[in-house]
């Protein structure tokens, strides 16, 4: 008979079957090093995109465009290669347009499988790192809302490969005179194309791309070409880490350098 007193079963750390250790962590080292530096680099980014995103001013400075603000698919990217690239959202959009376009790479990282140990781990200490007892008393996994939605990384994937490619197009045009005449090259001209470079490979490294490629496969042998591209992939996916941060970093430089020559902190520098 139940008295209406009894305790609710623990879960999680503290769940039956669980090994029962008094001491929240049994490591002596500065283990949450990682975590501050995780929580300091995204919590920089997160501050510095959102003032972009919202500044809707200083994206373009012939022949660069930022990569926040393309493909600019506002009728007020006026100043982006003699207006809007495709107009879908007309006169009565007012806001900046970074907010269309950005919606769909911040999707694809904050579900990428990286990013998802990252934050779990740094923001919602869910564990905080190895050998270390959560403070959550229940887990469900990523079965519920909010975190159910991160399946939706697959579909993110779908949408960043034709983004890269818009990226790639737009780092081409950087290779370009003010005027439009081709084989000129500037220091954004490089900018440009590392930062091309590195969202690419880090697209590339992704564990969507990887399945995509090679799975659901049972002989590799019946299909020698998928399996070179499936090592290809995987060498570049046992990096996807460092490559998420150098992207992230690179897209963020990539923003910055186009604001300043665009506001005249600077002239570009011109090698050709």
């Amino acid at each position: 008979m139940s008295t209406g007193t009894e305790r609710p079963t623990p879960t999680g750390v503290r769940a039956p079957g669980r090994a029962a250790i008094a001491q929240g962590r049994l490591r002596t080292d500065r283990w949450w090093l990682p975590q501050l530096a995780t929580v300091a680099g995204l919590l920089a980014f997160i501050c510095y995109s959102t003032w972009r995103a919202f500044d809707g001013t200083h994206y373009y400075a012939a022949p660069y465009v930022s990569p926040f603000y393309s493909p600019c698919l506002a009728a007020n990217c006026t100043d982006i290669r003699g207006g809007a690239d495709w107009a879908l959202f007309g006169d009565w959009w007012r806001l900046s347009p970074a907010l269309i376009v950005l919606i769909f790479p911040l999707g694809f990282r904050v579900t990428c499988y990286y990013y998802r140990k990252a934050y779990y781990r740094s923001v919602w200490l869910a564990p905080p790192a190895c050998a270390v007892a959560e403070p959550h008393t229940r887990y469900t996994g990523e079965t519920r809302l909010p975190l159910i939605l991160q399946n939706l990384h697959r579909y993110f994937f779908y949408v960043a490969v034709p983004f890269a490619a818009i990226l790639t197009y737009d780092a081409a045009l950087g290779f370009r005179s003010p005027a439009g005449e081709w084989g000129h090259a500037g220091l954004g001209s490089f900018v440009l194309l590392a930062n091309i470079a590195l969202i690419w490979a880090y697209t590339l490294s992704c564990h969507s791309c990887r399945h995509i490629v090679g799975g659901r496969l049972k002989h590799f042998s019946k299909h020698p070409l998928r399996y070179r591209m499936w090592q290809a992939v995987s060498r570049l996916n046992a990096r996807h880490m460092l490559l998420a941060w150098c992207s992230l970093a690179s897209v963020g430089l990539a923003d910055l350098y186009v604001y300043l020559v665009a506001s005249g902190a600077f002239a570009d520098p011109r090698f050709f």
